[in-house]
């Protein structure tokens, strides 16, 4: 269960994060709270797995290329798959859909080149057919949630 303060701190740390030198020191002013203790429970949310990953969007289109792939996974590989595309620093994340094409994820790598090996390797290494498909358009979805 999160604690008003958890909820006060999710909430602001979702969007306009500050861009300077200390961005922690900021925020705690702003949340009338101790710098460490902002740390520390933004720590301890992502430790216990109440928040999953603590980081920036990269607007990917200015620093490199970017496509959602999908792979057809038996359900009995689902696990090893995923393990293996995990183990990937391109891949952004990942999600299991119900589809014939069941594992979705993203891909972002500093060159088109780097991009292809990256499907290439895993569409070889699984063995399953690969899906590509590159952004048309895009799209601005505000993620932030109000707790």
């Amino acid at each position: 269960m999160l604690s008003e303060l958890d909820i006060k701190i999710l909430n602001r740390v979702q969007s306009d994060f500050p861009v300077c030198s200390d961005p922690f020191s900021v925020l705690a002013i702003e949340l009338d709270i101790d710098k460490a203790l902002l740390i520390k429970r933004l720590s301890e949310l992502q430790q216990d797995n109440t928040i999953s990953r603590f980081g920036c969007v990269i607007n990917h289109r200015k620093v490199g290329k970017s496509l959602l792939a999908a792979l057809k996974v038996p359900h009995e590989k689902m696990e090893d798959t995923v393990t293996l595309v995990n183990a990937y620093l391109e891949v952004n994340h990942n999600y299991q859909r119900e589809h014939a094409f069941n594992l979705w994820f993203v891909v972002t790598a500093a060159t088109q080149c780097r991009l292809d090996k990256v499907l290439d390797e895993l569409e070889s290494k699984t063995g399953f057919p690969l899906l590509r498909l590159p952004m048309l358009k895009p799209h601005h979805i505000n993620l932030a949630f109000d707790l």
